[in-house]
C-alpha cells in the first residue's frame, strides 16, 4: 500500500502576518534612525532628542527585533527557562510546588513574604520614586515573565534591608492539566526565584530593569529554607541534576549559574483557614 504523499501548505494569512510583523520591526528601526540623526541639528534640544532616541531604541526597536529573532530561533516548549515579553530567555525555573495556590500563599506569608503588586502606571511610578528616595516598597511589582504561553500567575517578594532596589522574589506558574516535568514528575506549580541586587540598564534592550545575583541557587535555597523554617508542614524533595548545571544570561543580560537541582516543595498539608 502506497502512503499518501504529503504536500507543503502555504497560508496567505500566515504570510500577511509575518509581513506586517517584520515590516513593523523595520519601521521601528527607521523611526529610531530619523530621531538619532535629527538630534545633531537641534542644538540644546538635541538632549531631548537623544532621550527620545533612547526611548524608541530601548522600548520599541530592540524589543521588536528580539521578538522577530526569538520567534524564529528560541524553542516554544519547556526548557527550564521563563521568557521575557520580548521573547528572550529569562530566569531559570528552579523550584516546583505541590499544593493549592492558597496553601502556597499561606506558607509564604508565614515566612514573611509579601505579594507583589500588579504592574500598573501607579505601581511603576511608585517603584521609581521609592528607588530614588531609597524608601522601602514591600509590595513592589515584578516584571512579567512567561511560561506555558502566559504571564506568571502570581509573585511574592521580600525586601532586603529596606532597600527597594534589592529584594528576594519568586514567580509562580500553574502547570497545565496533565503536564509532566521532564522525567515524568507531576507537580502543580513551577516557580523561578532570583535576588535583585540593583537597578540598571538591560544589556539586551537598554531598558531600566533590576539586575539579579548570578548565583540563583542561593536564592532558590533561601526560598526553601524560609518556608521550611516557618511552616513545619512543608516537605521538600530534590530532583538532583534535573538539568545540566550551566552558566548563561537572563533577559536583562545578567549572568546566571545553577547546579541544575530542582527542589519540589510540598505544601499540601499547610492549613489555610479556607474550607475545602
Amino acid at each position: 500500500m502506497t502512503a499518501a504523499r504529503r504536500t507543503r501548505r502555504y497560508s496567505l494569512g500566515a504570510f500577511a502576518d509575518w509581513f506586517f510583523f517584520v515590516f513593523a520591526g523595520l519601521a521601528a528601526i527607521w523611526l529610531a534612525y530619523l530621531s538619532f540623526t535629527e538630534t545633531f541639528t537641534m542644538g540644546w534640544w538635541g538632549i531631548l532628542g537623544a532621550i527620545v532616541f533612547w526611548v524608541l531604541l530601548a522600548y520599541l526597536v530592540l524589543p521588536r527585533l528580539h521578538r522577530i529573532l526569538t520567534t524564529i530561533y528560541v524553542p516554544d516548549y519547556f526548557i527550564g527557562r521563563a521568557r521575557t515579553s520580548d521573547g528572550l530567555l529569562g530566569d531559570p525555573v528552579n523550584l516546583a510546588f505541590n499544593g493549592s495556590r492558597e496553601q502556597i500563599e499561606a506558607a509564604l506569608v508565614a515566612a514573611d513574604w509579601q505579594p507583589a503588586d500588579p504592574v500598573t502606571l501607579r505601581s511603576s511610578w511608585r517603584i521609581i520614586t521609592s528607588t530614588i528616595a531609597r524608601r522601602s516598597y514591600d509590595e513592589a511589582p515584578v516584571s512579567p515573565l512567561f511560561l506555558f504561553g502566559r504571564q506568571q500567575d502570581f509573585a511574592y517578594q521580600q525586601q532586603y534591608a529596606g532597600n527597594p532596589s534589592q529584594r528576594h522574589h519568586v514567580r509562580f506558574w500553574r502547570c497545565p492539566d496533565g503536564w509532566l516535568l521532564p522525567g515524568g514528575y507531576r507537580v502543580d506549580w513551577v516557580a523561578a526565584g532570583t535576588f535583585d541586587t540593583s537597578v540598571g540598564l538591560s544589556l539586551f534592550t537598554l531598558q531600566v530593569t533590576h539586575r539579579i545575583d548570578a548565583d540563583t541557587d542561593v536564592e532558590r535555597d533561601h526560598i526553601v529554607g524560609s518556608l521550611t523554617a516557618a511552616e513545619p508542614a512543608v516537605r521538600v524533595d530534590v530532583i538532583r541534576d534535573f538539568s545540566t548545571g550551566y552558566h548563561s544570561r537572563n533577559g536583562g543580560g545578567d549572568s546566571i549559574r545553577t547546579d541544575g537541582d530542582l527542589p519540589i516543595v510540598d505544601v499540601s498539608s499547610v492549613a489555610t483557614g479556607v474550607a475545602a
